[in-house]
């Protein structure tokens, strides 16, 4: 298959999710939505900047990347069995780089533009400062070459993890017993809008886990905080501005 086709199934797959997702999560919403839409303007703007940069920079720095065949790849690490641990070792740099970006300063500064939103829904999911994605984009590149990935596991990952984001970062309400299960295999609402929680830092700085809930579990950065309907999320003191203060907030004086 052609990588043309993969990035059409990757966009038919994932714009699918997120149509799904955004429609039920205003049938069954778990949080009262805030009056006004503005947020998710500038959301949606944000996303298409960050989709025209995909098809300038990740997109061919993905490609090259893979390209990059070096021969050090073992023989077993191919078919299904290859896709299964490339995608468990893309989930364990996702999870690495998100507390990157929670630990380095100036790396925070970047990732911060997304935890400015005071509101979590889809959009949110889509919602990165273009710095970020560039940089997240050249640190799975290194991976990538690393492991010899092919192209077709780095454009699996990716679906899984569009979808996955949007699902955890969505309002959907699901039933306590039922998102408790799904919980023990992969991350959900109730998960990650702690992550997102604007007086606790100490939740903020947890929950880094994006498809595979286990690395949490695993490395010890569980939240301590449980998700409740009128959860405040954000960070305090701090505004969301408009897209362009968005774009510059990161070299802003004073950024938190």
């Amino acid at each position: 298959m052609e990588a043309a086709d993969l990035l059409s199934y990757k966009s038919l797959a994932v714009g699918a999710v997120f149509v799904a997702l955004g429609l039920a999560e205003r049938l069954a919403p778990a949080a009262a939505r805030p009056t006004g839409e503005s947020r998710v303007a500038r959301n949606l703007g944000l996303w298409l900047i960050n989709a025209a940069l995909s098809l300038a920079f990740v997109v061919p720095l993905s490609a090259a990347a893979a390209g990059l065949d070096h021969g050090l790849r073992p023989a077993w690490l191919s078919g299904s069995t290859g896709l299964v641990v490339d995608l468990v070792l893309l989930d364990l740099m996702i999870y690495g780089w998100h507390r990157a970006n929670h630990v380095a300063p100036w790396l925070w500064r970047f990732h911060a533009v997304h935890h400015l939103d005071r509101f979590l829904d889809v959009t949110t999911a889509v919602r990165f400062h273009a710095g970020e994605v560039a940089l997240s984009a050249v640190v799975r590149a290194a991976v990538v070459v690393a492991a010899a990935m092919p192209l077709t596991s780095v454009l699996a990952y990716e679906t899984l993890l569009l979808m996955a984001t949007v699902f955890h970062h969505s309002n959907l309400r699901l039933a306590p017993r039922l998102e408790a299960l799904i919980a023990l295999a992969v991350v959900t609402p109730s998960i990650h809008w702690v992550h997102h929680d604007a007086a606790l830092r100490a939740d903020r700085d947890a929950n880094y886990a994006t498809v595979l809930s286990l690395w949490d579990r695993l490395f010890g950065t569980r939240a301590p905080g449980r998700r409740t309907p009128d959860l405040a999320v954000g960070i305090d003191d701090w505004p969301d501005p408009g897209i362009g203060g968005l774009l510059l907030r990161p070299f802003a004086r004073g950024a938190p």
